[in-house]
């Protein structure tokens, strides 16, 4: 089973339908499949870009399209219910134990509560997905009831990644209207997420550093 036979398969996509509704319910933005194929081209790229291997490349794509279908179970701990889900629907594909095990982990360990960057698959799929913030992740709702997720990713109009090979670092690249949202509120949400992805940078001995509206901010 490839990449383009995962992001088809019906039991992934149901769960993830059922994942987002729970997540609306509770306020969250937007982990639907338009968030994963998202993470799955960012996880690649930085894969691609570090000169790592095609099957390495297609294993984190895989990764990074499945890696939030344990929110259909619970919000909490989400990336180990995921991992468990994942390993039942590759045992019936024709995946290598070893690439299964990768992939298992690599779900498990892409949440900043719980997990860790051990390896550069889950390092990548741990920054594509941190760093996936953007305007359109907010739902269709009154702005009046906009929580700090919502300001924060409705201030950011613009969002690019870049990457320093020389001075090997990972560069996340944003333009923020700071009358929504100040760089406080960005950080009181985002602080463990860009520490996560600053010690997934490691994996490929590279910083990660965050730009905003062209200052330095980490």
């Amino acid at each position: 089973m490839d990449y383009n036979e995962i992001i088809k398969n019906q039991e992934i996509l149901e769960y993830y339908d059922k994942g987002n509704q729970i997540l609306e319910y509770l306020g969250y933005t937007d982990h639907s499949p338009v968030h994963t194929k998202l993470v799955a081209k960012r996880a690649a790229e930085i894969l691609e870009v570090f000169g790592y291997s095609e099957h390495e490349i297609e294993l984190a794509k895989i990764v990074g399209f499945m890696h939030d279908i344990g929110n259909c179970i619970n919000r909490k701990h989400h990336a180990e219910y995921g991992a468990l889900l994942a390993n039942e629907i590759l045992k019936e594909t024709d995946l290598s134990i070893e690439d299964r095990v990768q992939i298992v982990s690599a779900i498990a360990n892409h949440d900043e509560s719980t997990g860790v960057p051990s390896d550069p698959i889950t390092a990548a799929v741990i920054i594509a997905d941190k760093t996936d913030v953007r305007r359109s992740r907010v739902r269709e709702k009154d702005p009046v009831l906009y929580d700090i997720h919502d300001r924060v990713n409705y201030a950011v109009t613009k969002t690019k990644m870049e990457y320093d090979l020389k001075e090997r670092k990972i560069i996340l690249n944003l333009r923020v209207d700071e009358r929504i949202c100040t760089m406080f509120d960005y950080f009181d949400i985002f602080l463990d997420r860009m520490t996560m992805c600053s010690k997934a940078a490691r994996i490929f001995d590279a910083k990660f550093s965050l730009v905003v509206n062209d200052q330095r901010v980490l």
